[in-house]
């Protein structure tokens, strides 16, 4: 596990020209000829980085989105956080060729600025590395356009304007990033549709499982986690189709059955709660009633009036 604290030390072990400044560098890599051992290399970095490129001739590379095959052609963008872990793994005796741009941006040169407190809300932070963004022409046009200005801006004479022009442009390339993402869950809703079965059925099988009695209400990272995707992934694909986060679509499958057991079950409401999964009937009762606007009682009472 290779860690790289600095962005020379990132360079060095590329074996690039060290960067003119020590806390942000953007590059081109017109063309890059690699060969692979077939060894699998992991790393993390103290800086966030952001890539835009193409690979060619990677026959070996088996490339996913997400759990979907690839199936888009067009220039291919990744965002890796502070403290993210990547992995690669080919097969040996592979070249391959990538060109495109890298932007890298310490978290110290955000300081003092409110993108450093912003940062954070772009959730394809915490996507992992296969849930790349994929771009159509024009929108690879848009973003290279930002990429070349912040360049343009690295390699000019610093003066008291330089850092907040090129914050600003960091957080256009940040923003149009979020709206192609958007774009992509809709563009990919068949897919996206065969995970929310998925989901569906996860849950399905974990709440008719007896579990929830002995490992407790079904949390977000267990259920991303059975889905082979991140918290954070799961949580803007939900919202997007169905306007609600991961723990807010969970609550309410809790719901739906709980009201099936106490509507068709002689069990206590205590025994009901037990067996969803938690420990306290209040949570349960409180959370029951935020949904239904009436308590477990209540509502077992309706449906003997």
């Amino acid at each position: 596990m290779m860690h790289y604290k600095t962005i020379s030390q990132w360079f060095e072990a590329w074996q690039l020209p060290m960067p003119e400044h020590p806390l942000i560098s953007v590059f081109k890599v017109d063309i890059a000829k690699i060969m692979y051992s077939g060894e699998s290399v992991k790393a993390f970095c103290d800086f966030y980085c952001i890539a835009l490129k193409r690979v060619t001739g990677a026959e070996k590379i088996k490339l996913k989105y997400g759990q979907q095959p690839y199936d888009f052609n067009g220039g291919i963008m990744s965002f890796v956080s502070p403290g993210q872990v990547t992995s690669l793994s080919v097969d040996q005796d592979t070249e391959v060729k990538q060109s495109g741009w890298y932007v890298i941006v310490h978290p110290d040169f955000l300081w003092n600025t409110a993108l450093a407190n912003n940062i954070k809300r772009y959730e394809f932070w915490d996507y992992t590395v296969n849930e790349a963004l994929f771009l159509s022409e024009k929108e690879e046009e848009v973003i290279i356009n930002i990429i070349e200005n912040i360049h343009r801006e690295t390699h000019a004479n610093i003066d008291k304007f330089s850092k907040q022009i090129i914050i600003s442009q960091l957080e256009s390339l940040l923003n149009y990033a979020e709206r192609f993402y958007n774009r992509q869950f809709v563009t990919r809703e068949k897919a996206n549709h065969h995970i929310l079965d998925r989901l569906e059925k996860v849950l399905e099988t974990y709440l008719s499982s007896g579990q929830p009695a002995t490992k407790g209400v079904p949390a977000v990272n267990d259920i991303a986690a059975m889905l082979n995707m991140s918290p954070k992934y799961l949580s803007s694909l939900l919202r997007l189709h169905t306007g609600k986060n991961t723990q807010h679509y969970i609550h309410e499958k809790l719901i739906e059955r709980a009201k099936e057991r106490i509507s068709t079950s002689e069990l206590s409401i205590s025994e009901i709660a037990y067996e969803l999964g938690f420990e306290h009937l209040q949570s349960f009762s409180r959370l029951f009633k935020a949904k239904t606007q009436l308590s477990p009682l209540e509502f077992r009472r309706s449906f003997k009036s």
